[in-house]
């Protein structure tokens, strides 16, 4: 496949002047500015997969924004895989006219209009992961019509890819996102497997660093992971996340019927521990007072979205016995207390452990219950269920 010969003068002119394009020392490429604090939003894929369609999109926006996910700062609204249809005689991608019979440019409209912002879906292959037309080839051309349709956002995954070197596939796409004259967060999928973290700092605003999750609390199956799993890959790469680069531990399972409440309140109060992507993946027209409870819980949220930007770490562990903590920009520490064992244990966190002399007074916040706890000196310890975790914010 070829780009459209008009186009490519106008391409080449556009790269040449893109702010943050620099061929000739890659090593001075700055970074687009975008997604300073961790994105949050809703993605279609992980409860409806290839059933999308313009209805069920519009439909998302509007519970959005009527359930509270956009007050509390849910803001990106992202069609996954299969919204595609062919490519023109000119080699513009189209997206399915049953499915999408408005086109993407009012779709996008609509979103923006309901004060959101829009997400769109491509892979780096000749075909997605659900076998429709991928961008290699047509990287900017794509991005041209991305931005022409609103598109604020691009997930680009990485199935059919054969031969291609990471690198080099994802730079080439985000000079075209950069060359479109629209900013576009660029959501790097590759799935952890390159060590994106190591590379893709100044070249997308998050990166994959697991194979794809699935509404399980633990336990592997085919290429996706439970909860615990892809925590555990987390643990060492708090050194890599910060403004405007993010690890991506995939999108949030809350609300879709395979664990527990308890355990949907670690895997949120985790991710938000791990300054991730905050990427709702339930039906949120749909969805239960529990599950909205969880999502819109503006304190935890708060935590992922502190402007330091500092991913938290685990500081701790005993068995299935855990701390994570993480320091805000106010100067306190954001703790998790995560019990992964199978009944109650009591966990104790040391302020030696979070960077604080021990003799220390500090308050102490529990961010699920919403209150304040007292004082204490030195430590703290609370009771926590199976599968669940306690979240404190303690401030000297």
């Amino acid at each position: 496949m070829t780009r459209l010969f008009a186009v490519c003068g106008l391409i080449a002119a556009a790269l040449a002047s893109a702010p943050g394009v620099a061929a000739e020392n890659p090593a001075a490429r700055p970074a687009n500015g975008l997604a300073l604090t961790p994105p949050m939003g809703w993605n279609s894929w992980n409860r409806f997969g290839c059933n999308v369609n313009e209805q069920r999109i519009r439909g998302a926006a509007d519970a959005m924004v009527a359930s509270g996910m956009a007050a509390a700062g849910y803001e990106y609204v992202v069609i996954d895989d299969c919204w595609h249809g062919v490519r023109d005689a000119g080699g513009n991608i189209q997206p399915d006219p049953q499915r999408f019979p408005s086109g993407l440019k009012a779709l996008g409209d609509y979103v923006h209009a309901q004060g959101l912002k829009f997400g769109i879906y491509s892979d780096a292959g000749e075909r997605t992961c659900g076998e429709r037309p991928g961008s290699r080839g047509h990287e900017f051309q794509d991005a041209w019509q991305y931005a022409a349709w609103g598109v604020d956002y691009l997930k680009y995954d990485w199935c059919n890819t054969g031969t291609q070197d990471p690198h080099a596939s994802y730079l080439t796409m985000s000079d075209a996102l950069r060359a479109s004259g629209r900013p576009i967060v660029f959501s790097i999928c590759e799935w952890g497997n390159s060590k994106p973290w190591s590379w893709a700092k100044d070249i997308g605003n998050l990166w994959r660093t697991s194979g794809d999750i699935y509404d399980h609390w633990q336990g592997r199956k085919e290429y996706m992971l439970g909860v615990m799993d892809i925590v555990d890959l987390q643990a060492e790469l708090y050194p890599f996340a910060g403004p405007g680069h993010w690890n991506d531990p995939d999108m949030l399972e809350v609300g879709n019927g395979g664990m527990t409440a308890d355990e949907y309140r670690a895997h949120f109060s985790l991710w938000a521990m791990l300054a991730a992507p905050l990427m709702a993946g339930n039906d949120l027209a749909a969805m239960s007072a529990e599950t909205k409870s969880i999502l819109t819980n503006r304190e935890v949220i708060a935590v992922d979205q502190d402007a330091l930007g500092a991913q938290g770490r685990r500081v701790a562990k005993n068995g299935d016995l855990e701390v994570w903590a993480r320091p805000l920009s106010d100067g306190s520490r954001a703790v998790v207390l995560l019990n992964r064992s199978a009944g109650p244990a009591a966990i104790t966190v040391r302020w030696t452990g979070l960077g604080y002399p021990a003799h220390l007074p500090a308050s102490v916040r529990d961010l699920w219950q919403g209150k304040s706890l007292g004082k204490s000196r030195g430590a703290f310890a609370a009771t926590v269920p199976m599968h669940g975790v306690v979240m404190l914010k303690i401030t000297p």
